[in-house]
């Protein structure tokens, strides 16, 4: 009789049938071949684990060994650092902010600079009015110009006032607008312009000129052919004065210069008389412009009269 075949191991028997189709069945059968048998001792895990569970295993081990390599390495960094001097390095600031703080220094100094510069040029004689130019003098004489100026030569220019010297300056009775500049690095500016006579009306103490705004600015001898104005009260701020004033400015030149006396006794009755004693009634000042085109071509007609009180129906006497 042959002899019984051997019992084969359930674990080998395991291993050696693992085949895709049955590893589904394996999992899931081997913990419980894994349990130890009544009588038996427990088996180590190292050689009962499955596949999965060792490759979990590995893998911690594998990040396990490569995080205490990597604390190793900054060990040793560290260490050479300290060798060779010392101090850790600290991280250096951004270059925005140093940058900035290049800027504000820089402010601060040319802000410096240019305070400092200011106190030296206000104070001190370096730019100072050595030389006092004035220009547009004619009536006006430049002496008139520096007494009412006050400007004492020598002075720093940044102290002196250019709009408080403009204003004694255009306070001058000839001088309609004034402006001061100063020119550096020694020189002080002054322009004026004068006032222009427009009309000439007699009092006790002489004759007295008006310019276009109507401000009596000077008693001497008229200009020739300047045109007298017979107003009650004339000035700036006379209604009258204003009226005969813009009558006169509407007039083309050759017809305003032909003009030797305006009558103003009120803003609506305005009478003209030419050099040649032509009259010409002109009116109120309602529509002036047109009244000063029509009147251009009347006076070529012959007559003594000419009434263009109604611009619509001039006529000739």
């Amino acid at each position: 009789m042959s002899e019984p075949s051997e019992p084969t191991d359930l674990a080998e028997t395991a291993d050696t049938a693992d085949t895709p189709e049955t590893a589904h069945e394996n999992a899931i059968t081997e913990p419980l071949l894994t349990q130890p048998q009544d009588g038996e001792t427990e088996a180590d895990p190292a050689e009962v684990e499955g596949p999965r569970r060792r490759a979990r295993r590995e893998r911690a081990e594998r990040r396990a060994a490569q995080a205490r390599a990597t604390a190793i390495e900054e060990a040793r960094r560290e260490a050479k650092r300290q060798a060779r001097g010392g101090i850790i390095d600290e991280p250096k600031p951004a270059r925005g902010v140093v940058r900035g703080l290049k800027m504000l220094l820089m402010t601060v100094l040319l802000a410096v600079v240019g305070v400092g510069l200011a106190l030296i040029l206000y104070f001190t004689p370096a730019m100072s009015a050595r030389n006092i130019v004035v220009s547009g003098t004619g009536a006006v004489t430049r002496e008139e110009v520096l007494d009412a100026a006050q400007v004492r030569p020598g002075t720093p220019l940044l102290q002196i006032n250019t709009n408080q010297v403009a204003d004694r300056v255009a306070a001058i009775r000839g001088v309609a607008s004034a402006r001061v500049q100063r020119q550096y690095p020694s020189a002080l500016r002054i322009t004026i312009m004068e006032r222009v006579p427009m009309l000439v009306k007699d009092f006790p103490d002489g004759p007295h000129l008006f310019d276009r705004d109507g401000v009596d600015f000077a008693t001497a001898p008229p200009p020739p052919a300047l045109p007298y104005i017979d107003v009650a009260d004339p000035g700036p701020t006379d209604p009258d004065t204003k009226a005969a004033l813009a009558v006169l400015l509407a007039l083309r030149p050759e017809v305003a210069g032909q003009v030797g006396r305006i009558a103003a006794p009120s803003v609506s009755s305005i009478t003209l008389t030419l050099g040649d004693g032509r009259v010409v009634i002109w009116g109120s000042t309602d529509r002036t412009d047109e009244k000063a085109e029509k009147l251009a071509a009347l006076l070529t007609q012959p007559g003594r009269t000419y009434d263009i009180s109604s611009p619509d129906l001039p006529t000739v006497k």
